[in-house]
Formats: structure tokens, sequence, C-alpha cells
């Protein structure tokens, strides 16, 4: 008798990435945070130390979101805490916009990083976009209890996870958008993420942080 084929192999499980299972209806902020601690909707999760949820008052008028916890995020469980987000309470202040007053968050709740050996730096790695759409249902649910008034995209990354894979922050940043998000009509800001001012050349750092401040002066013209 011939022997039996093989079963067909599965679906990749890239493609079953989701956190939807793992958000609970009608729950409040403190609930989330609970419930994200136990997310398995992506591998994400295996290596990083934590979930890394969103912080800030339900009541704040700007959301900020970025693309991924780092390293000291990862280690402290809390979003922005690093230099990039040092750098990025400097800039929201030059600019008018008390960083104690905003709502801080990630596209992707779960530190993705590489190191070329066992117990070296552990360096950042761009999550891809099916892991940004996994971690979709969390940003979704925070988006619908905070209820921003303005959304400031910060880099590449969030904007694909929010405005699509077609997004460019070159052609966009500084600029205030009208887009429908997870359902609900909002208003966006886009501007560099600021770990980039971090990484450029000591020369063209200042024009670069000043650019910064410029995008985030047009959001807080746009919150009044």
């Amino acid at each position: 008798m011939p022997a039996a084929k093989a079963p067909k192999a599965p679906t990749a499980p890239e493609d079953a990435y989701t956190a939807a299972p793992f958000v609970p209806e009608g729950a409040d902020l403190t609930a989330l945070r609970r419930a994200a601690a136990g997310c398995r909707g992506c591998p994400l999760h295996r290596a990083a130390t934590q979930t890394v949820f969103g912080a800030g008052s339900t009541d704040a008028r700007v959301m900020l979101v970025g693309e991924q916890p780092g390293d000291q995020e990862d280690r402290q469980g809390k979003p922005f805490v690093g230099p990039a987000g040092k750098l990025l309470d400097r800039a929201l202040e030059e600019a008018g916009i008390d960083p104690a007053g905003a709502y801080v968050t990630n596209a992707v709740k779960h530190f993705k990083f590489t190191r070329a050996e066992p117990r070296k730096r552990r360096i950042h790695k761009a999550p891809t976009l099916r892991e940004m759409t996994a971690c979709g249902p969390w940003l979704a649910a925070e988006l619908a209890l905070v209820e921003p008034e303005l959304i400031v995209v910060l880099g590449a990354t969030a904007g694909k996870a929010l405005l699509g894979s077609a997004f460019r922050v070159g052609e966009v940043r500084g600029t205030v958008l009208e887009r429908e998000i997870h359902g609900r009509p909002e208003r966006l800001v886009p501007t560099v993420h600021p770990s980039s001012v971090l990484r450029a050349r000591d020369d063209d750092r200042r024009a670069a942080f000043q650019g910064l401040v410029a995008d985030l002066e047009v959001a807080a013209h746009a919150l009044g």
C-alpha cells in the first residue's frame, strides 16, 4: 500500500494573532490594564518582561500613541519612562502641552527585541504589521474609554497601526488629520517618534528636536 500522505500543514500561526479574546467588555482602565497583563494574543509576550499598558486619566484631552515599549519601559512596566520619554516630556512642555495631563500608550504593548549574544544589551526590533494589528483591540479599548479630543501619532509604526500600511510620517507630520479610527471619528497630528531625535547626529539633533516641538505646537493649537 502506498504510504499515507502527511497531514496538511496548519495555517501559519501568525494568521491567528489577535488580542481580542483577552479584552474584557465594559471594563474600566484598571480592569483593562489587569487583563492586558495576561494577554497572549501574539508571541511577543514570551520574551518580554511584562505587558506595558497605557498610563494616564480617562479625562485626558490628548492621547499620545507610540510604537512599543523600550528596554526601560519593559523593565518598569510603564510607557515612555526611558530616554525617549524624557525627551518627549521636554518637547511637550516647550509646545505648551502638560505631559501630566496626557494619556500615553503604544500601538504594541510588549517589547520586541533582539540581541547578538545572551546577556548582551537588548536591541529594539520593529513590530510587524500583523503584530500591530493583533494588538489593535487594546488600543481600540483605550480610545473608547479616554475619548481624546486629539491623538498625537508618534512615528511611522504608530501611524501604520492607526492609519494603515500606506502611512508615511514625512508626508503628513505637523498637520491635523480627520479619520475614522476603530469606528470613531478622530483628529490626529502625526509627528516623529522622539527616539528618532535621540538617534540624530549631534549637529542635527537640535533641529530634529525643534521639528518635534513645532509639530506638537500644531497639536497644542488644535486643542485650543
